[in-house]
């Protein structure tokens, strides 16, 4: 006899990409500021388009843009902003290519202010993950104060595509919340030492 498969949060769906995305990563603490910018970089081309698209060019945005290393793509010019828009591989959209080159020079201040963006960012959830109890997609938020805080404090950084909703699907994927569903197979797996609402 077959054995049901696990259940899922009802984004995941049925795309192999988008399913080992929700099986793997998804709700996963990030640490690391290379790691954190590729999140950062992805939720904002992500605007405007699906999440399973941006999954698909992934390994492409990580050739188009150095690794995702800040240093390297802050370093960027107009050459390279050319150079992109002709890259079929990535979303060819001018404001979002130049925003990740100006995010890039903003992300290397903040290590700079803080040591690391792992330091920043964690600080607007204390530094551990939060456990929310959502029972379906129906009652997760799009954003939260916590995510208008954040949103706001990045824009006055210099950062853009940064808006509250961008900002809290960042905290979704990075694990500073943990948002599956609660009767997820992934819920318990990821949950957090500490409960505590957004």
């Amino acid at each position: 006899m077959t054995a049901a498969p696990p259940r899922r949060c009802a984004w995941a769906g049925d795309d192999s990409v988008t399913v080992a995305y929700h099986d793997r990563e998804w709700g996963v603490p990030v640490h690391g500021d290379v790691a954190l910018f590729e999140l950062l970089t992805l939720e904002g081309a992500q605007a405007g388009l699906s999440w399973s698209t941006i999954l698909k060019k992934r390994d492409n945005y990580r050739r188009a843009f150095a690794g995702f290393d800040p240093e390297k793509v802050g370093r960027f010019n107009s050459r390279s902003v050319a150079r992109l828009l002709h890259d079929s591989g990535i979303v060819r959209n001018r404001l979002k290519v130049e925003s990740t080159i100006s995010n890039a020079r903003a992300f290397l201040s903040v290590q700079k202010e803080f040591g690391s963006f792992d330091t920043y960012i964690w600080g607007f959830v204390d530094g551990a993950p939060w456990v929310n109890e959502f029972r379906t997609l129906a009652d997760i938020p799009a954003s939260t104060e916590v995510s208008n805080r954040m949103s706001k404090d990045l824009n006055k950084r210099g950062f853009r595509f940064v808006g509250s909703t961008i900002c809290y699907a960042l905290m979704q994927a990075a694990g500073l919340v943990n948002d599956h569903e609660v009767d997820c197979f992934r819920y318990a797996e990821i949950s957090g030492r500490r409960s505590r609402r957004r």
